[in-house]
């Protein structure tokens, strides 16, 4: 059986709007439904992203992360001059 309609639009059509690209998406069974991974162009704001959802209508919560590569990470430890990096247990980061 196939379906014509694209479950995927409402979240690709404004992700491409901002120049953006659709790497993968998840339907979940937590408290959104669908996860989504883009990538968008360093001039996109997680602001612009929020009102390009929100414009579109289809969308009525959002949660926006930036995901950083291990690489990534590592240069921009180098680049803050951190000597080593912190790791707080999430028993402890609670109460600090």
């Amino acid at each position: 059986m196939e379906d014509p309609v694209d479950p995927l639009a409402p979240i690709r059509q404004p992700i491409e709007a901002l120049g953006g690209r659709l790497l993968n998406a998840y339907f979940t069974e937590d408290s959104f439904d669908v996860l989504a991974i883009s990538e968008y162009p360093d001039v996109v704001s997680s602001d612009d992203i929020f009102i390009a959802f929100y414009a579109g209508g289809a969308v009525a919560t959002i949660h926006s992360s930036p995901l950083l590569s291990a690489a990534q990470a590592h240069d921009a430890k180098r680049r803050s001059g951190a000597r080593s990096y912190r790791t707080i247990p999430r028993s402890q980061s609670a109460s600090a």
